[in-house]
Formats: C-alpha cells, structure tokens, sequence
C-alpha cells in the first residue's frame, strides 16, 4: 500500500476518494486551510488540488478530523454497541476510548469480551480500556471481582488497549498490595492507565500520579485543573447526561490547551438521539467562548496523542481518514463522515446496518432477587433525627443533611415531608443485603421506582414513599431481566423498560428505546420528580461509593469522605 499511497500523493494515480473543495482545520498550526482532501484506502495521502475515482463537493463546508471520545461507558447510553455507534457514528465521533466496568462489574470479563466482540465489525473504533476496579470499592456487592492477578492474566489480550479508570484512589495513595499489582501489570504490558481522582491534591497527588496514571475526569475547581496539567495529566472536559463540566472550558488558555481533552463519560439515548455526543459538546464549549480550532484540537489531536493513537486526530498525509465534514464551526452539524476512507454516515444518518446484533447468553438473566415483601422496606429509626441524602441537579456529589423524622409503628412516617424511602437491593449472589436510608428533595410521591443500573456494582435502587410499592418494583425488575420501573400506587399500574443486556442495556434498535425511555421519564416527572434532574439516570449514581458526600450500598449507608460506613441516626 506504500507505494499507492506515495504515487496517488504525487498525482501519478487517481485517488480512491477526494473531499472537493474544502475548508479544513490543521490542528497542528491552529490555521483553517483550503484544498482537495485526498484518500486512499484508509490514509489520507495528501492536500492541494487532486482527482479521485469517487469525489464529494465539500464547498461552503469545512472538514474535521474525526472526533475521538476520551472516556466513555457504552452501557450507560443503555443501547447495544452496534446501536450506540448508530448514533454516535453519523455526529462525526469515528474512536471512543471505551471503559466497560459497568457491565464487567455485572457479568465478569463476559461483559467485556460482549463490548468488544459486538464492536468489532463497526465503523467505529472502540479502544477497549480493562476495568481495574471491579468492584469500585469493597463496601458493595458486584457480579463479579477483578483482582490484581485477574488484571495482570487479562491485560494482555489483544482486545484490550489499557487499564480503565483507577476510581480506588485511596488505594492507590496507600499503596494498596493488590492495588500496585493491577498498575504493574497494566506497565509490563505497555497499557495506559486512566484515572479518576476528585479532590486529590499535594502529596497525595503525587502518589497518585506515581502509580504511572495519565488522566482525569473528575475535576472541579481551576486549581485543581492547574495542579494536575502541570503535573503531566490530561484534564477531560466532560459533557455526559449527568455529569457534565463543560464549564472547565474556561480554564484552557492558549498555554495549556494541548492537556485538554473531551469526554462524554456516561450520556443515554435519549440525550445521543436528541442533542448529540461530542459534537454537542463541541457546540456548548464554543457558544461559551473557547475558539473554534482549539475546541476542534480538544476533540481529536489531543486525544489521539494522550492515548498514544499514532496518524489519528489529524488532517495530513499518512494519517487515518477518518473525517467529519460540517456546515460550520457554530452548529458543527455532520454532513459528511468518513470512517477508514468509506462513506459511513451522510446528513446525519448512518450508512451502516446495525440490524443483526450480537447477544451472548453470558449477559442475559442477570438479575438475581428473592421475592420482595412490603415488609423488606421499613425503616426502623433509633430516634427523631437521621441522616438524608441530597443531591443537586446536573451532578453526583451528594450530600447529608440532618432531618427530623417521625415513626410509626416501628417505621419512618413519609406523608407531609419531602423525604423518600432509598434503597439498595444486591441482584447478583442472592445474599438478601438491602441497604436503606433517606432521601430529601427528589419529589417523587405515591409510589415506587426503580432501576437496574447503579454504579458501579449496579445491584437494583429504590425509591419510593410505599413499602407495598417498592417491594412490586423490585420484582417486577426481576421479571423483566432488568431495566427501569415505576409503581403508581393510587392505579396499581406498572409501567417498565426492559434493559435485558446485564440489566444496563437493550437489545432493541435506538429509536424504540429512545421512544419508551423518554415515555416512562415524563411518567416520573409526572409523578413529581423535579424536571431538572435526569429522573433515573441520577439515581443511578447515588450508590457511587467513590464520589462524596453520603452514598448508600446494598451494605448500608457510606460517608465516602471519612471511606467508612455510616449509622443513619444522627
């Protein structure tokens, strides 16, 4: 193919495709160009004036080089890899950096060799990073555990491309045996690791960052931006459905913007069919003030380089062409994509068939409950007072506040607060570990609901003001295979979404989820949920026994900033 490339560049032969007219972005300089793109095969041979056997008009369009996601969990879009990149695929997104803990932590390495082998024949490159902490912590229940000898026999399979977010950092800062043992094996094998580090700073940091950890997502505040880019880190700049902090875009100076890379981490169908992946981001962070080449530079040079991508993220001779023609730098709205060299997705739609899907029995029939009885819910107080989560809109920071409550009959009194029963049931191993607590401000009132995706460990969450109801939740979720319920107690009616893959994703086509995910929300905001928070998807994180402040495990209440469990009265 060399020579192919080298006479096609020098106009000896006809190129296999050739961009007409555009203008393009050249990250390395930070200039917009003008010129023919040529390709061939896969690589991009050159820019100037070329003739191709297939052309495509790009006047009044300007060229990008394909966007690479720098972190991202195909299951919390709840669809299939196949649906996910028939979404993702036609916005202009060509490379993820995939983490598939959520289903690992579910199914074992059967859930991640599922991510990669549904993945593999897909105009998408899917870079699969190994989970490397499964479960998140040792105070929840998973599917499954990856131990330091776990990680260093799978490491090396060829699918894998690096370790995946190191969420256990306080094993890390200590020096935890089993936990040195995952990051030298990801070293021995040459992997990158990624990392997760909220509030780490100082000494701290820097033990951290000597476990050999590249990048973070989770960082809130310009010092800490600072602290971590001047000690070698690539700082994501995250847009998911729940997590967002595109704000930290007003951090990128034109000294520091080669350490910037976009993400979207977790972002469901919905918001992929709705408003977009990187390409949103890329619209929001521009809207806000960053400037357009350095904004393009964040979603695709940076990243290929952070994570080692050799010829990708750029528009220039040899490299991968993968491209994304768009009407301008505002909207960012996919015209043109060019995946490997082909034609795979135009006006916003694919050109791909994603009808025949791969699904392994080694995912389904995932969760694992007794039968739930009202009685399984109460939730029996000590005094007059206890601790309630909180939470705020468009994050998973939680907080504790200190509540009075009243009981009866042995259990907490709901009717005239604004508090909600919360709880955590294990779905895997059938061990009967319920965790209960408080929830305040949610507004959910008479009934129940329920999902099947909790991160990480993603046993069933609860919540609700009705023991009856919480209980029919849980096992409808049972019956279903997993998924998302609400219990209307006034009706008695049931309403559900089926996430049968792991009990996180669903096997059907994009639309049709996208369709009656969006039904049973509005139910939940009907039901009182406040309209600014993500009415499932949020309680998806309040078992997160890495984020601060109050979480809550099938083992109990957890205050994660003292990493020790909690007692409920105050």
């Amino acid at each position: 193919m060399i020579e192919k490339y080298i006479r096609a560049a020098k106009r000896d032969k006809k190129a296999d495709l050739v961009l007409k007219n555009a203008s393009y972005i050249d990250v390395f300089t930070g200039k917009i160009r003008k010129g023919d793109i040529a390709v061939v095969g896969e690589k991009i041979v050159g820019t100037g004036e070329y003739a191709g056997k297939e052309e495509i008009d790009c006047s009044g369009l300007t060229v990008l080089p394909g966007y690479i996601d720098g972190h991202v969990h195909i299951e919390s879009s709840q669809l299939s890899p196949e649906e996910f990149a028939s979404l993702i695929v036609p916005r202009g997104t060509t490379t993820i950096i995939a983490d598939p803990h959520e289903i690992t932590n579910v199914c074992g390495m059967a859930g991640c060799e599922y991510i990669a082998k549904a993945s593999k024949n897909l105009p998408l490159d899917v870079k699969i990073q190994l989970p490397s902490c499964v479960p998140a912590t040792p105070f929840e229940t998973s599917g499954a555990t990856l131990n330091g000898k776990d990680i260093k026999k799978n490491i090396k399979n060829k699918y894998i491309f690096g370790l995946g977010e190191f969420m256990g950092y306080p094993g890390v800062i200590s020096a935890n045996r089993d936990t040195v043992k995952k990051l030298e094996a990801a070293h021995a094998a040459g992997k990158i690791i990624d990392g997760h580090a909220p509030a780490v700073y100082g000494y701290d940091l820097n033990a951290y960052l000597c476990g050999g950890i590249s990048t973070d997502h989770e960082c809130v505040t310009g010092k800490e931006i600072e602290e971590k880019i001047s000690k070698g880190m690539y700082v994501h700049i995250r847009h998911g459905s729940s997590t967002q902090n595109l704000g930290n875009a007003k951090f990128v100076t034109k000294e520091n913007m080669r350490r910037f890379i976009l993400c979207t981490d977790d972002r469901h169908a919905a918001d992929l069919k709705e408003n977009g992946h990187i390409d949103d981001a890329l619209r929001k962070i521009v809207a806000n003030g960053l400037d357009p080449i350095s904004a393009v530079t964040l979603a695709t040079l940076n990243c290929a380089e952070c994570y080692g991508l050799k010829w990708r993220g750029a528009i220039a001779p040899f490299y991968l062409a993968d491209l994304v023609a768009v009407d301008n730098l505002d909207n960012f709205n996919a015209k043109y994509v060019i995946k490997n060299g082909k034609l795979v997705a135009k006006d916003g739609k694919p050109l791909f068939d994603t009808s025949k899907r791969y699904l392994p029995d080694s995912v389904l029939d995932t969760v694992h409950l007794k039968e739930m009885k009202a009685e399984d819910f109460v939730l029996t107080l000590k005094g007059t007072r206890a601790k309630a989560m909180t939470v705020l809109p468009g994050g998973v920071v939680t907080g504790c506040e200190i509540v009075d409550v009243e009981s009866r009959n042995g259990d907490v009194v709901l009717e005239n607060t604004d508090l909600l029963k919360l709880a955590v049931v294990e779905r895997h191993k059938l061990t009967g570990n319920i965790g209960k607590g408080l929830f305040k401000g949610y507004g959910f009132k008479g009934g129940a609901m329920g999902i099947t995706i909790s991160h990480d460990s993603h046993n069933v969450i609860l919540l609700g003001d009705d023991n009856e109801s919480m209980a029919r939740a849980a096992n409808h979720l049972k019956q279903i295979g997993g998924g998302m319920v609400i219990v209307d107690k006034a009706s008695g009616e049931i309403y559900s979404l089926t996430l049968d893959i792991g009990g996180l994703m669903s096997s059907r086509n994009a639309d049709d989820l996208q369709r009656d995910s969006r039904a049973l929300i509005e139910r939940a905001h009907a039901m009182g949920v406040n309209r600014e928070y993500q009415a499932f998807m949020s309680l998806a994180f309040l078992s997160l026994a890495v984020i601060p402040k109050l979480k809550l495990t099938d083992a109990g209440l957890f205050d994660v900033e003292k990493f020790a469990f909690t007692d409920i009265n105050a």
